[in-house]
This record gives structure tokens, C-alpha cells and sequence, in this order.
């Protein structure tokens, strides 16, 4: 309560681009020293052993995992795990490096417990990003916990639809073996290039065009998808995925870009004229819904990870009751503060 009551109106008075950024800074900070973490741990970290599960040959301590779009550039992998979580996916990382879009990228929305994001897929590139993976002789680094590498097409004009393929295999081929599982983002509304891959047609050119380029996965790929999705698209891209053994899972849902379904309780001031998805609470019925629709479709056969407006141990439970294995928050940290992740493993 002390950080809902004192801290949050006090960071809220800044810039969110401004505290997301000095937060990171303090997280490298304090992810540097053994004593700092020592700390960290002993406030916030809580484990237990039926909160651990082994995916695809990978063990998870916790199913609450730090969503893609936070940790851009790979820098909080230390302090991550002593803060209480299971996991955390980077990214997105693009083949080639984007400054990002023009500010403001985040807007708060507090009434909807809501982000406008328009970063666009601001990163430092493939080919800087990897090294933190790799040691000097290829061989990957030792985490304490999993990570997976969030993917994505750089956030620039491509002349044809081949290039921008092109442009989608090179990241996954620099990045595919560096983490613990790869995620392809074909979701992102915040990008230049309006061509949407997560449209079934242009989805299977794509996974057309991994397979040809005769990509060895040996770490399992999970495809992140939209929150604005149908059914029928969900299903047209499941047909597609079955008919490439590498895809094993879905992360359920990025970003709702489809603001005229939404009924946001926020005056009308502080998001109009500003370009972005949304995040946080907004999100969270259309995850649910999109959600319990895949494991009707799919059941056990794909892992699902649900994300999107999770704040709670009541809203991660009522996913994993949905079919999630594991699930993933931003928005909800934000708003609810670092204790946030061991509320929701303690239930």
C-alpha cells in the first residue's frame, strides 16, 4: 500500500518516459552488486516449489514472467530474479537499430489503469544486443533465470514485401539461439510500416520464408499476436503453425491499437491526438477472450502465456485457469509497484 498511497503520485508527477528510464538505470544499479540484490531478494523475491513447472525443457520457478517492452536492450537480466520473477522476455530487438518514434511514446492513463506506448520498437540492434548473450568463444552466458528474445521487424521503410521478409529472417537468424526461447512479434501497432504480419496471408509468407531460409531452431518459438485479432484469424493462423513444428506456443496478447471498442474513463484531453497502443487494464478482457478461444482451439497442443492487463493473483489465476501456462506484466508493475510480482505468487 505504501507504494500505491506515497510512491506512485509522487513518480507520476514525472515524465513516465523519464521514471521508465530512471528505473532502469536504477535496476542496472542495483543488479550489479551481489549485496543489492541480497536485499532486493529478501523484500520482494518469494518462491515456492509448486510454483515451478518445466516447458520445453526449460524450468520455470514462477509462471510470472516481465513482458517484452520493457527491457529493450537487455540490461535488468541480473536484478530481474531477486525482485520475485520467473522470467522475463527482451526485446523487441529488430535486425537493425531504431532511435524510436517521435515523443511523447508513453501516456499515462490512471482512471483505466492504462499506457498509450509509441516507442515503435526502440532497440539497439541485433547485432550489439546478442553479445550480451555470448561469451567471446560463441558459447551463450549462464542467467538465473529463463530469458526469452523477443523479435521483430526493424521499424523502418522497406521498398518491397521481400525485404521486409528479409529483414524479419535476419533478426531471427542473429538472435534465435541466444536466449531461452524466441519469440517472433508480428503484433506490434507502433510501427512505420503499416503492413501487418499478423494477417494470416502475409503470417504464412513469413513462416514461408523461415522455412526456406532453412533456419535450425533449438530453442521453442512462440508467435506473440494482437489483442485486436478475431477468432477466425486466430484459427487461420493456427492451421499455418501447424504446418511449422518449430512454432510451440502463442504469447497472448500485445497491444490494443482498436481504440473504438474501448470505453476508457479517462478524460478525453489526455489521449487524443496521441498515437500508440494500449496497454494495461484496457487490454485485459479482449486477452481473456482471445485466450480462452486458443485453448479451446488447441488445447495442450501449443503453450500458451497470457499478457495483458494482469495486476493480480486473482487476474493471473483466472488466466492460467484459462489455459496459460505462464503469464507476463508491464502495465500492472507500474501501477501497483515492485511487490506486485510476489502478491501474485503468493496468491
Amino acid at each position: 500500500m505504501l507504494y500505491e498511497k506515497a510512491v506512485r503520485p509522487l513518480l507520476f508527477k514525472f515524465d513516465p518516459e523519464f521514471i521508465h528510464d530512471a528505473t532502469t538505470t536504477a535496476g542496472v544499479f542495483a543488479g550489479s552488486n551481489p549485496v543489492t540484490r541480497s536485499i532486493l531478494s529478501g523484500v520482494y523475491n518469494y518462491q515456492h516449489p509448486m510454483l515451478s513447472q518445466k516447458l520445453h525443457g526449460i524450468t520455470f520457478r514462477n509462471p510470472v514472467g516481465l513482458s517484452a517492452g520493457f527491457d529493450k536492450d537487455c540490461r535488468l537480466m541480473k536484478v530481474l530474479p531477486a525482485v520475485g520473477f520467473g522470467f522475463e522476455e527482451v526485446g523487441s530487438i529488430t535486425a537493425d537499430a531504431y532511435v524510436g518514434n517521435p515523443g511523447p511514446r508513453l501516456v499515462r492513463l490512471p482512471k483505466d489503469q492504462s499506457l498509450i506506448v509509441n516507442y515503435g520498437l526502440k532497440n539497439r540492434g541485433a547485432d550489439i544486443v546478442r553479445r550480451k548473450f555470448l561469451r567471446k568463444d560463441g558459447s551463450r552466458k549462464h542467467f538465473a533465470f529463463p530469458i526469452g528474445i523477443s523479435v521483430a521487424k526493424t521499424n523502418k521503410e522497406h521498398k518491397t514485401r521481400r525485404a521486409k521478409v528479409d529483414d524479419w529472417v535476419r533478426g531471427i537468424k542473429l538472435m534465435k539461439d541466444c536466449g531461452d526461447y524466441l519469440t517472433i512479434n508480428v503484433s506490434c501497432p507502433n510501427t512505420y510500416d503499416p503492413t501487418n504480419f499478423g494477417d494470416p496471408a502475409l503470417f504464412e509468407q513469413l513462416m514461408n520464408s523461415i522455412k526456406r531460409a532453412k533456419l535450425r531452431f533449438s530453442k521453442p518459438v512462440f508467435i506473440k499476436l494482437s489483442a485486436d485479432i478475431t477468432p477466425e484469424q486466430f484459427d487461420a493462423i493456427i492451421a499455418i503453425c501447424d504446418r511449422h513444428t518449430f512454432v510451440k506456443g502463442f504469447v497472448l496478447t500485445n497491444l490494443v491499437k482498436d481504440r473504438s471498442k474501448l470505453r476508457l474513463k479517462s478524460p478525453k484531453y489526455l489521449y487524443a491526438g496521441h498515437k500508440g497502443g494500449l496497454s494495461g487494464k484496457v487490454v485485459y478482457p479482449y486477452m481473456r477472450e482471445l485466450l480462452q478461444h486458443a485453448y479451446k482451439t488447441c488445447g495442450s497442443r501449443y503453450t500458451l502465456i497470457a499478457c495483458g492487463g494482469i495486476f493480480t493473483a486473482e487476474d493471473a489465476y483466472a488466466c492460467i485457469k484459462d489455459g496459460a501456462s505462464l503469464v507476463q506484466l508491464i502495465t500492472g508493475m507500474i501501477y501497483g509497484g515492485p511487490a506486485t510480482i510476489k502478491r501474485i505468487n503468493k496468491g
